[in-house]
């Protein structure tokens, strides 16, 4: 603590976690060991079998692996400091510290934001046009979508930290969460946040309607080509084509809408502790399983794969 005329600024922070409890503190611990352990596994795994399988270096399995990159990156940004805090008795944070991992906790889910519209577009360009597919989506322009979503990413991650970062924080230090989170920061600080509201608002906003218009575009182009196609099979192919990304979406947008869009009467830390795990815990574990479990591609390069260098000769 720093002591600045009548206030006493916050230099470091308490995270409360989710419970207090040690023998509850223990079973969070194994289960959230076993969910990083599974997340880095079907991420990992699902990036070598992209990396290894010549059948899966299309355009498609490429955003696919960023994906899961991106997912093993953005999980690490908070499930060890879960485990940390678990079996720790220590849970302060630095002020530094708290920056950092509010950093990479907005650089990564912007950009994910951004990726997801960008596998979008990829499979409108699929199904709208499938004989143009690979001239459409060379991989020079695959590669510039990805890093386009990290620098898109990262660009707003910088706006955001250095206008939260100006703020003083003062008082009571224990934040109500299990992360460095814009929210229980806000209710720390000592500042008139007015103008940071409209500017986080105005961050926010501009790209969630960006990144959406690109979907809703994209998927309005699909339904059309999909009704257009006449037989039942061709139907149903491509509609378990975007399937995989629908979900993936659905739960990455939806708890981040549903997280900064209701009003703050409604904001409670358990709620926001229970739904913040949707898109910093779930998401990056189901999303392998949700890209490899009904895919024939994806599943014929595993056994190829695991009778090559797995199963006994």
């Amino acid at each position: 603590m720093e002591v600045e005329g009548n206030q006493t600024l916050v230099t470091d922070f308490v995270l409360v976690g989710f419970t207090t409890d040690p023998l509850l503190r223990i079973i969070l611990f194994v289960v959230f060991l076993a969910s990083y352990t599974l997340t880095l596994t079907g991420n990992l795994g699902l990036m070598a079998l992209i990396y290894l399988d010549s059948r899966l270096h299309t355009p498609m399995y490429f955003f696919v692996g960023s994906l899961s990159f991106l997912d093993v990156w953005y999980s690490s940004v908070y499930t060890p400091r879960i485990l940390y805090d678990c079996v720790s008795k220590n849970n302060h944070m630095s002020l530094a510290g708290c920056a950092a991992q509010l950093f990479f906790s907005a650089g990564l889910a912007y950009s994910e934001c951004f990726l997801l519209a960008f596998m979008a577009y990829d499979r409108f360009v699929a199904i709208c046009n499938p004989l143009l597919y690979t001239t459409a989506m060379p991989k020079k322009l695959c590669v510039q979508l990805v890093v386009g979503s990290y620098v898109a990413g990262f660009a707003n991650a910088i706006a955001h930290i250095s206008n939260t970062f100006r703020l003083h924080f003062c008082g009571n230090n224990v934040i109500n969460h299990y992360f460095c989170d814009v929210l229980p920061l806000l209710k720390m600080s000592c500042d008139d946040i007015g103008v940071y509201e409209v500017i986080l608002t105005a961050l926010i906003g501009c790209n969630w309607l960006v990144t959406t218009a690109i979907i809703l575009s994209s998927y309005i182009g699909i339904v059309g080509a999909i009704v257009r196609i006449r037989s039942s099979a061709g139907r149903r192919k491509a509609f378990f084509t975007c399937l995989a990304h629908l979900v993936s979406v659905t739960l990455f947008y939806g708890s981040i809408v549903i997280m900064y869009s209701r009003p703050k009467s409604q904001q409670t830390p358990n709620w926001d502790k229970a739904n913040a795990l949707f898109y910093t815990v779930v998401n990056p574990l189901v999303n392998p399983f949700i890209y490899s479990l009904r895919n024939k591609d994806v599943k014929a390069a595993f056994r190829k794969i695991w009778g090559r260098f797995i199963a006994p000769k």
